[in-house]
């Protein structure tokens, strides 16, 4: 196995506020694996809130024993030996994972999403994401999301309302909303819920801290809208904490570590009566049509990586009525690839 890498600054189109942090590019790490003639490619997206970078993800590859990889992949024992490694990382791990699943595909002649049972006929609307901002900015990223179905909304600091009647002054379409933690008062959360019910909002991610288990619990009880764990879900072994405490989760394969414990998270999430929201940081087309592989398996997707980007390096994935469409191409289907884009290695 030989692995090419190369850190990648992806600009965004708009700064990116959201309760607690606001940004304007991502840093992401592009990983190109070699096996037997056969590349797979890969992706790390690290916002700066989840504690990774380029050097953390430099040193941690560098620490993984590539001879270790041999097809057929294992690919819960290549997680398991990548955590015995190091804790945390899941970004730079789920950059692995993707690149095997890739290879893995591409060597069984199979696109990934019918390798792991995804009907692409299911394939969800996915949203496209506007971050806290101006009325002014926020109408210019309404007009950008022409061809989307859903708009996803940020809230959590106190202009909540405000933010949603500028969407809504010029937009009624379906609405997501992503609070990030940023609501503290239960009473005044759930008064909050009903009046974005009102305005057309269908699901409502992470409303109150991750730690406060019992006020998400308490407004899930009460909640005519589904309420959903991100913040607080990160990997499989979180679910089973999260019982009873929100409608469903979404799963971001940069905190599940890849592909791989992402489905394994769909399965577990579906068994404990859960709906699932497949989500993403800020990522080029590699991550997302990951992502894609495992969406006609959720209720709901937020895809939208490439379509807030102003440098995606490859070809954007086909969007048709607001649904991606999977092509046939085994592994992930991933086009539009610069081989002089991985400049290092090792």
């Amino acid at each position: 196995m030989k692995i090419a890498y190369n850190a990648y600054n992806l600009e965004l189109k708009h700064p990116f506020s959201i309760a607690k942090f606001s940004r304007t590019s991502t840093p992401v790490m592009l990983i190109r694996l070699s096996y037997e003639n056969i590349e797979g490619y890969g992706e790390a997206s690290m916002v700066p809130y989840m504690g990774e970078s380029v050097e953390t993800a430099v040193a941690f590859l560098k620490k993984v024993d590539w001879n270790r990889f041999a097809h057929p992949f294992n690919f819960e024992e290549i997680l398991d030996y990548l955590d015995s490694i190091e804790k945390g990382h899941p970004a730079i791990k789920a950059a692995i994972d993707i690149a095997l699943n890739d290879i893995n595909g591409k060597l069984l002649n199979k696109p990934c999403y019918e390798i792991y049972g995804a009907d692409p006929s299911k394939m969800p609307v996915t949203s496209y994401t506007i971050g806290i901002d101006t009325a002014e900015v926020i109408k210019e990223k309404v007009a950008d999301a022409n061809g989307f179905k859903v708009l996803k909304i940020k809230l959590g600091r106190d202009n909540d309302k405000e933010l949603i009647n500028t969407i809504r002054s010029v937009s009624d379409l379906p609405l997501y909303v992503d609070a990030n933690q940023g609501w503290t008062n239960r009473k005044e959360a759930i008064e909050m819920i009903y009046w974005l019910h009102d305005q057309g909002v269908q699901l409502i991610e992470q409303p109150m801290d991750k730690a406060d288990l019992e006020g998400n619990a308490w407004l899930t009880g009460r909640s005519p809208i589904p309420i959903l764990a991100d913040e607080a879900v990160q990997r499989l072994s979180d679910l089973e904490g999260l019982r009873g405490a929100y409608h469903g989760i979404n799963i971001k394969l940069m905190k599940s570590g890849g592909i791989y414990e992402g489905h394994q998270m769909i399965l577990k999430a579906k068994s404990m009566g859960m709906r699932v929201l497949i989500g993403c940081m800020s990522e080029t087309s590699c991550a997302t049509q990951a992502g894609m592989a495992l969406a006609p398996l959720c209720d709901w997707a937020d895809l939208d990586g490439p379509w807030l980007t102003k440098n995606n390096p490859f070809t954007a994935p086909k969007m048709i009525e607001g649904k991606y469409q999977l092509n046939q191409l085994p592994g992930l289907g991933l086009e539009g690839i610069n081989p002089s884009l991985f400049t290092s290695g090792f």
